[in-house]
């Protein structure tokens, strides 16, 4: 493919990505390997993770595995966990150690770990891709790493950890024109709200509801921070009353 038409056709991909994603996975499927990698490997991340989100298994790993190596590493730790557990899965013994080996620890044992998910646990719905800055790290730092995210990437809050990426608090994105830059993150950090992976999706709305929060932080045993939870990934269960009632028609 020429240069121009490689061009127009990257432009219709993304265009076409991010308004349809899941069309557009259907469509990269149904395509040879290197065709699809043709035209998502000059993309940004994002319209790639949007991508293979959706898309089988084992087209995405066949996808991702033949882009290079810190790119593919990029976009795995940015999918959703049970999407980015069942691409390790899809993986050659060799290629997942290949992989492993540049993604952080933490992220690999999460996604080990991911296959014992209940479907619809937090652990199954948390996402890992968020800001998560130390408690010593000034504030003007932070505000440039945010500077460098594409706009729809901007997070509503940034986590604050200690050293071992234990969750010490947050700080809202919207406060922070209010603190001075030289401040340090723990300094003017607010007390997070926070869930574990195994709770269910109905116990995380509950925590929602109480915290008046539209993202909870997700913690493990030992209180590191694993992923967060939107308020939109949870799915809305029908009321009780009306669950009786359907019961009832069924009996």
């Amino acid at each position: 493919m020429n240069s121009p038409m490689h061009a127009l056709a990257g432009a219709i991909t993304e265009k076409f990505i991010e308004a349809a994603p899941e069309a557009a996975a259907r469509a990269l499927s149904a395509m040879a390997t290197h065709e699809a990698i043709l035209l998502l490997s000059p993309l940004k991340a994002q319209l790639v993770v949007s991508c293979l989100d959706p898309m089988a298994p084992a087209k995405a790993a066949a996808i991702l595995r033949r882009l290079p190596l810190r790119q593919a590493s990029y976009v795995l730790a940015r999918l959703s966990v049970p999407q980015a557990a069942r691409l390790m899965q899809e993986f050659s013994g060799p290629y997942r150690e290949r992989i492993s080996g540049v993604l952080e620890p933490a992220f690999v044992k999460l996604l080990t770990d991911a296959s014992a998910y209940a479907p619809g646990s937090v652990g199954a719905l948390m996402r890992t891709d968020f800001v998560a800055v130390r408690t010593e790290t000034k504030l003007s730092q932070l505000v440039e790493r945010l500077k460098n995210l594409p706009r729809k990437k901007l997070p509503s809050v940034c986590w604050v950890t200690d050293k071992d990426g234990v969750l010490k608090g947050l700080i809202r994105s919207a406060e922070l024109a209010f603190y001075a830059p030289q401040s340090a993150a723990g300094s003017v950090m607010s007390e997070a709200e926070f869930i574990s992976p195994a709770q269910t999706a109905g116990s995380a709305r509950k925590t929602f509801e109480s915290a008046g929060t539209d993202m909870l932080a997700v913690v493990n045993e030992k209180n590191v921070l694993v992923g967060v939870l939107p308020l939109a990934a949870v799915p809305v269960s029908m009321p009780e009353e009306k669950k009786s009632f359907w019961r009832k028609l069924a009996d």
